[in-house]
Parts: C-alpha cells; sequence; structure tokens
C-alpha cells in the first residue's frame, strides 16, 4: 500500500488545494479528515465529498461536537478564558481536539505523517504540531502553505485551474474559521487596523444597533458547568448552543482585536463569540459570590497563564495540566444560579443567587442589626497598616 499522510481537513482554500500540493511534493496519497466541532453552516457530508473532489483517496468526517463541548469549551469557560483579557480562544481551543483525531487517525492507517493547512505567520501550526507531537512523537508534521510557499494569491488561482469547488475568490479573499463557540475572520481589507469592520462579516451575531427587546435568561451552573437556562436541563453543548441563539440576536460577542500573536507579530482579528462572553461573563460573577477572596484573587492570575498556555498551542503540557487540577478544585462550591440581560450587544447580570454564596447579608447591610462588629476595624487597620509605619518612620530618618 502506498504511502499515506492524514490531513487535517476543513473544507477551505487552503486545505483544498493543499490535497495535490501534498501529493505532488511527497508522492504520498492523502486522507482528508474533517472534525466537526460545531461548524455553522457547514454540511459536513458536503465537505467529505469536497475533499474527495480534491483528490484524497479517502475522507474521514469525525462527530466531535459534544467532546468539544465537554472537554475543551468546559475548561475554558472555568478558566475564564480571555487571551488579551477579550479573546475567548476560538480557535486555540479546537486545535488540540483536531490534532487528537489527527495523530489517532494516522496511527490507525499506519500513516507516518500529519499535515495542516496553516500559515508560517500563523499560531495554530504551532498548535496543531506541537499537540500532535505531545500525542504522537514519532509523527512528521508537513504544512503545504507554510513549507511550499503556498501563498494565498497562488492558491486562489490553483483552485481556479483545477476547477476545485471552494468558495474563497479574488472578490471574497477572507480566511474564516469557526466552531460553535465562535468564529474568527481576517485577512482582506481587515489587515489595516484602521479599516472598521462591516456588517457583512458578521454571520453568528445580528447588528446591535438595531432596536429591539431586551432578552432576560437565568443560567444554572453546578461546579462551574452550566447546566439548565431558564430551569430546563442542557448539556454544555446545548447550553453553548442556545446562548449563541439567545445572546447572537442581541449582538452579543462582538470583539476586534490587534493581538499578540506567538510567532511575534500583531494581528488584526475579528471574532463572534455570543455564547462565549455570555457564559464567562455569567460564570465569573457566579465565582464572585461563590470563591473565597484569596483564591479569586490568584485564579485571576492563573487565568491569564492559562489562556496564554492554550493560546501559544500548549494544551497537553504539564504546567496546563496543572493548572487544570488547581481550577477544578476552585470550581467546588461555584453551582447556582445567574440572571442576565442580553440587550444592544451587552451581556449584563443583574442577579445571583447560591447555596453556596459566600455573600452575608447581615455582616453587609449597613441597616441597624447588622452582625458585622465594626469596632473591631479600628484595631484591625493598625495591625494591618503597622509594618508601613514602621516602614515609614525608618525612611523619615533617613532623609
Amino acid at each position: 500500500m502506498a504511502e499515506r499522510v492524514v490531513l487535517a481537513y476543513s473544507g477551505g482554500l487552503d486545505t483544498s488545494v493543499g490535497i495535490g500540493w501534498l501529493k505532488d511534493a511527497t508522492g504520498k496519497e492523502v486522507v482528508a479528515l474533517a472534525v466537526d466541532v460545531g461548524q455553522e453552516g457547514e454540511d459536513m457530508d458536503v465537505i467529505r465529498q469536497r475533499a474527495l473532489d480534491c483528490g484524497a483517496v479517502e475522507s474521514i468526517v469525525v462527530d466531535a461536537k459534544d467532546e468539544f463541548a465537554n472537554d475543551y469549551i468546559v475548561p475554558a469557560l472555568k478558566a475564564n478564558a480571555l487571551y488579551q483579557k477579550r479573546y475567548p480562544l476560538v480557535s486555540a481551543i479546537s486545535r488540540p481536539l483536531i490534532a487528537k483525531h489527527l495523530a489517532a487517525t494516522a496511527r490507525a492507517l499506519g500513516a507516518d505523517s500529519v499535515a495542516h493547512g496553516c500559515t508560517g505567520k500563523g499560531n495554530d501550526q504551532v498548535r496543531f504540531e506541537a499537540a500532535v507531537t505531545a500525542l504522537a512523537p514519532e509523527l512528521t508534521s508537513l504544512a503545504p502553505v507554510r513549507d511550499f510557499a503556498l501563498t494565498r494569491d497562488k492558491a486562489i488561482e490553483y483552485a481556479a485551474l483545477h476547477n476545485l469547488p471552494i468558495a474563497q475568490s479574488k472578490k471574497s479573499p477572507y480566511s474564516i474559521d469557526q466552531n460553535v463557540w465562535g468564529r474568527a475572520v481576517e485577512t482582506g481589507f481587515l489587515e489595516d487596523p484602521w479599516n472598521a469592520p462591516i456588517e457583512d462579516l458578521y454571520t453568528y451575531t445580528q447588528d446591535p444597533s438595531i432596536p429591539r427587546e431586551a432578552t432576560e435568561i437565568i443560567i444554572t451552573f453546578d461546579q462551574g458547568v452550566p447546566v439548565a437556562v431558564d430551569g430546563k436541563p442542557v448539556t454544555p453543548l446545548e447550553a453553548v448552543v442556545l446562548l449563541n441563539k439567545l445572546a447572537g440576536d442581541q449582538g452579543v460577542g462582538r470583539i476586534d482585536i490587534v493581538e499578540d500573536r506567538l510567532v511575534g507579530i500583531k494581528s488584526r482579528e475579528v471574532y463572534e463569540s455570543p455564547a462565549g462572553i455570555a457564559l464567562i461573563t455569567a460564570h465569573e460573577e457566579l465565582e464572585n459570590v461563590t470563591v473565597e477572596r484569596d483564591v479569586a484573587r490568584y485564579k485571576r492570575g492563573v487565568e491569564a497563564k492559562w489562556s496564554e498556555l492554550v493560546y501559544d498551542g500548549l494544551w497537553f503540557s504539564g504546567l496546563k495540566k496543572s493548572l487544570d487540577a488547581f481550577i477544578d478544585d476552585t470550581q467546588k462550591y461555584v453551582s447556582g444560579d445567574i440572571r442576565m440581560t442580553l440587550h444592544a450587544g451587552t451581556a449584563v447580570v443583574t442577579g445571583r443567587q447560591s447555596k453556596q454564596s459566600l455573600y452575608d447579608f447581615d455582616l453587609a447591610t449597613y441597616d441597624t442589626g447588622d452582625s458585622f462588629d465594626q469596632s473591631m476595624a479600628k484595631g484591625f487597620i493598625e495591625l494591618w497598616s503597622l509594618p508601613s509605619k514602621i516602614a515609614a518612620r525608618r525612611d523619615q530618618a533617613a532623609k
């Protein structure tokens, strides 16, 4: 049997053209692997056939939507994962899952190499290859776009010359990646950071400037995991799908950011993540009433590091696994309800309740009869500021 290479296939321009380029460059048969992580508006049967039409000897589709939600989105939600405080790691958390299936398929078929359609300028090349290396170090990773200098204009010309069934053209040069957690759009006129996004870029969210009635919802969490919306039980995947609709209809989750890529350049990206922004906002607020102060303060630093590790392609690293253990432990009491108003592009928490709440009304109230003994505050302040007082005396004496 001829040697094979397993290609992570998205159905887009780069991977469709990459099938032919890999065959020509390596002489190997190309097996296309498409992993369904909830790509909105994409028919996986169409994608499977497209790979065959583009020259793949075999085309495999894996339904990984629930796995993606349970094992990748949920950890990101528990970590309140926002790279540079804004980007909910839409693409970054899907790559290790795709790499996992890529490595498993290569091993099952006896292939000695895998491939992806990433460029040499992006983060995804690192994410795919670092993950494959961590899971199957014996496999070689190929990247036709990067390794064979397959630029976007050359890819478009190649696709036209060979009549490949893809949507990109010189009139529509955007690069789009999407899954159930969100959608990423780059290239084209967006490469000039002064150019404002146009409404045609968005598909997951409605125009937030159009007047409409607000939507109020109640999200129930159990140990950091969304388990019900408005009292109706949901799986993590169902919660994300439902929030994409409810929050997306209100224009929630639009992000326009110049981000620091791992490879050292800055890149302008436009994202949509209605469920991501709504759920992270709700989860953070529930933590505010259920997680003790010192743990919450420390966790914020862990969240930033977790987000950086995942963004940088180190999902399967030892440090990330250790941080997961810490984060999971913080979620023991993150259970309860969050009431939220979705309106005009915002997700605003208006109420929170939990049986594990650390909010004590009798301590917090300023009304007569409160249980907080204010007479203790004076002595506390004196002891708390004592080191500063002693240091100040020393500093004054040294002048």
